[in-house]
């Protein structure tokens, strides 16, 4: 029997990633996102999920591609969720879950992209599809800067939550 790894292939401004199946928890239609004033960057917003304020990061402009969505908030946009439920990316599209065999899969050197968010590739249709490490998307001081982003949105959450209560 030949080992196989299961992926998410993710449309990324046109550009064909994945995400390795254990690295995600869920697939969700884009809502509406609260956004802030201060973000900017590849910061899309902060989701409301369920009362926890997730950072939802846009991988189109994290990886310095143009988006091919006309619009932010165009209806066809996913949120794939990683599998903590911490972060939520922004992709065009989530497409398919595809099982790839091993021996298919080739690794990147981790110097060849930035912060080695690239771990590895493989062939689908002709073309290559780039597997996304999920903990190298961000550096050290970006992460440091979203939890920091992240805290301040959460206690906004939950002091309008306080101030709702009966």
């Amino acid at each position: 029997m030949t080992a196989t790894t299961a992926f998410l292939i993710l449309d990324v401004a046109g550009a064909a990633c994945a995400l390795n199946r254990t690295c995600v928890s869920e697939v969700l239609p884009l809502p509406r996102l609260h956004q802030r004033p201060t973000a900017g960057g590849f910061l899309a917003g902060f989701l409301n999920l369920g009362g926890t304020a997730l950072p939802v990061i846009d991988l189109a402009r994290l990886l310095g591609l143009t988006s091919t969505a006309p619009d932010p908030h165009a209806v066809n946009r996913h949120l794939v969720l990683d599998a903590r439920r911490s972060t939520a990316f922004l992709v065009d599209r989530a497409e398919d879950l595809v099982v790839v065999p091993d021996s298919d899969i080739r690794p990147v050197e981790r110097d060849s992209t930035l912060n080695g968010c690239v771990e590895a590739e493989f062939e689908r249709e002709r073309s290559i599809v780039h597997v996304l490490s999920p903990s190298r998307l961000l550096s050290e001081e970006e992460r440091a800067r979203l939890a920091a982003l992240t805290r301040t949105a959460s206690e906004r959450l939950a002091a309008l939550d306080a101030t709702t209560d009966p």
